[in-house]
């Protein structure tokens, strides 16, 4: 089918990618024959022993196919949405006959279960007709339609078939009939962001101003109407949906403490945050709000300077999924949910079209190859929601203060985000390896993942395909192949990873010293005539660093955790014993580097030898003691990636290890 002609981002003109790499080809893969087929399964409520989503039965009730009532949370509609957004992005890289008409099904039964004036959730559909936008604090109806409309405008894109745009944009037409500033609209906003980012999709789908207009109108009415949600609760006799309902902490929650432009550190729940910030920097980038850029700028600094984990995960409070304070950044409680470090690469990748620096691009790596791929085990078939850096299962069995913290992966969830947000985020990577810069005339290549591409710049198109052994070797290629036969001028600005101190840049087959090329904002800089056949071989060290948290975090002082290239690395129990909090690694110890039962992705374990301490001392029934001698016991040390910790038997994990002379 021939596909549409869509418009593209002025800062990102059209380029495509197919990747072949051999880390993330195996994910990409992982989730086009396992993930999608298997999360079909489950919101079909076919996966034994998981617990059931029904959100597929959903639509068919509300669509008059089956008879029963609305079954899960008030969002359940959105996991779907998830789902068939991340089955477009399959098919937009292979097509999938069989994937196509499986989505094609259940996009007509969408369709029937829309009702008469657009509107489409089955929660109030099905439970509460007569209650439709009384309740945006926790009821998801804007959230659950904005994943709707960035699956309608991905399945577009993916196939050229219009039946769920239409359904999309019927409801965003709807949408914008309720909400507004005109007298009898609903001057209000959802308690979780997601709308503002999928109408500005809809919008450079469409070309309709309306829609960046309405995006634009829910992020300067956050926090504008600081009172809107408690207003909605008294209007509605102050009946709540959650349990419980702190209307005045809400408004931090949800980050409508203030108005956007005026906050200055990340507060509330972390995936409405870096979800509204992607949107505020997808509208400062094509209105040139240079307000919303700020905003942009201080939120993001606070974050990654302040509350962020090593992993790239976000959010350290189990209570609301909610940033803390400044430093606050406990390894063994961490909420740091899989879609928080999604979101992050969402924004970050929008921060890369308003602002061309290497810091972001180093952030969306260090979420992406850690805590995003940790949310799913290696067989795609079970998944994390929760992401903590140190865990010991015999005590949270025990401890409710650990009750948010898995020590094995889940089949599914009740609130099932993480698991589609994982699939859709894998199945489009090959929209994050680079960013076309018109006005530079400069094409960044911001994730050193192997594949196969075209791009345009001013006009002119070139192929591009990268080799990469980034994450085994640290050596990469990049052949260059212009369509004119006289070669293209331009700039490729190749990103020095912020954990390689000094990469080596060899330009067919000659190594290039400083003098032949710019180093800017953390990028290579080479400018030339390219001609068919060109090559560039990069050579990023692999070496092993010692990283340490900032004085400020009490959880890391005086602790190290390792990192080799992209990756984190962890101790866990099957490889090293009980009692990790005994473990202590020398400044001086030295690692080997070992192929172990890992190299099927061509990440290696780490050995080393380290130190336990142990005590001789017989304690009977003291549980304190004076003049108790602690000894060491020389003890080899197996590393593994973060990544791929509780894919064996369960057990301790930790990240950060105390270091010792």
């Amino acid at each position: 089918m021939t596909k549409p002609d869509v418009p593209h981002h002025p800062h990102t003109p059209v380029y495509s990618y197919k990747i072949n790499d051999p880390l993330w080809s195996h994910y990409i893969e992982l989730v086009r024959n396992v993930v999608v087929p298997y999360q079909w399964e489950a919101l079909n409520d076919r996966v034994e022993g998981a617990e059931p989503s029904r959100a597929i039965r959903n639509f068919r009730i509300a669509a008059g196919d089956e008879e029963g009532v609305h079954y899960g949370m008030v969002f359940q509609d959105s996991d779907v949405a998830k789902w068939i957004e991340a089955a477009a992005y399959l098919l937009s890289a292979k097509p999938d006959p069989e994937l196509e008409v499986l989505v094609d099904s259940i996009i007509e039964t969408i369709a029937r279960a829309q009702q008469a004036d657009g509107y489409l959730n089955t929660y109030f559909t099905l439970r509460e007709p007569g209650a439709r936008w009384t309740n945006l604090a926790e009821c998801h109806e804007l959230y659950c339609a904005g994943h709707m409309i960035e699956a309608g405008v991905a399945y577009y894109h993916a196939t050229g078939k219009r039946n769920l745009l239409d359904v999309v944009i019927r409801l965003a037409d709807h949408i914008s009939t309720v909400f507004g500033t005109e007298p009898g609209q609903l001057k209000g906003y959802d308690g979780h962001q997601e709308i503002e980012l999928a109408l500005f999709k809809l919008y450079k789908t469409t070309k309709e101003e309306k829609y960046l207009e309405l995006s634009r109108y829910f992020l300067d009415q956050r926090g504008a109407h600081p009172h809107f949600f408690v207003e909605e609760w008294e209007q509605r006799g102050r009946s709540i949906h959650f349990g419980e309902l702190d209307m005045v902490h809400r408004h931090t929650y949800s980050q409508s403490h203030l108005p956007i432009r005026e906050q200055t550190t990340a507060e509330g729940h972390a995936v409405r945050l870096v979800y509204m910030c992607a949107a505020m920097a997808d509208v400062a980038a094509e209105t040139g709000d240079t307000s919303l850029e700020e905003a942009c700028d201080r939120l993001w600094n606070n974050i990654v300077s302040k509350r962020m984990y090593i992993t790239g995960s976000i959010g350290s409070s189990a209570k609301e999924e909610a940033f803390t304070g400044d430093y606050d950044l406990p390894g063994d409680t961490a909420y740091a949910e899989t879609c928080a470090s999604i979101g992050l690469i969402f924004w970050a990748k929008r921060m890369l079209q308003l602002n061309q620096d290497s810091r972001y691009a180093d952030v969306m790596e260090r979420a992406l190859y850690n805590t995003v791929i940790s949310g799913m085990s290696l067989d795609g078939q079970r998944f994390f929601y929760v992401n903590p850096l140190e865990v010991d299962p015999e005590i949270q069995r025990v401890n409710p203060n650990y009750a948010h913290v898995r020590t094995r992966r889940q089949g599914w969830f009740g609130c099932a985000c993480c698991p589609p947000n994982i699939a859709r985020l894998l199945a489009s990577l090959d929209q994050y390896v680079y960013t076309p810069a018109v006005e530079q005339d400069t094409l960044y290549v911001q994730l050193y993942i192997g594949g196969e591409g075209e791009f345009t710049l001013k006009g002119k198109r070139a192929a591009l395909t990268m080799v990469s052994d980034y994450t085994s070797t640290g050596e990469v290629k990049l052949i260059v192949q212009p369509d004119s036969s006289e070669g293209m001028e331009f700039t490729i600005a190749l990103r020095k990873p912020d954990w390689c101190a000094i990469p080596e840049l060899w330009i067919n087959g000659e190594k290039t010293e400083q003098d032949g090329f710019t180093f800017e904002s953390g990028y290579i800089k080479v400018t030339r005539t390219w001609k068919a056949g060109d090559e560039i071989r990069l050579d990023f060290p692999l070496e092993l660093l010692r990283m340490k948290g900032h004085d400020h975090i009490k959880s890391t002082f005086g602790k190290v955790a390792i990192q080799r290239g992209p990756f984190m690395y962890c101790l866990e129990e099957v490889d090293n014993g009980r009692g990790l909090h005994r473990v202590q690694l020398p400044r001086d110890a030295k690692f080997s580097i070992d192929s172990g039962e890992l190299m099927p992705l061509g990440i290696p374990t780490l050995t080393t030898i380290g130190r336990r301490m142990v005590s001789d001392e017989d304690w009977g029934t003291h549980l304190y003691r004076s003049n108790v001698q602690w000894d060491t016991q020389s003890a080899e040390l197996r590393y593994i990636p973060y990544f791929t910790w509780a894919n064996r038997d369960e057990g301790e994990m930790r990240v950060w290890i105390p270091e010792c002379e």
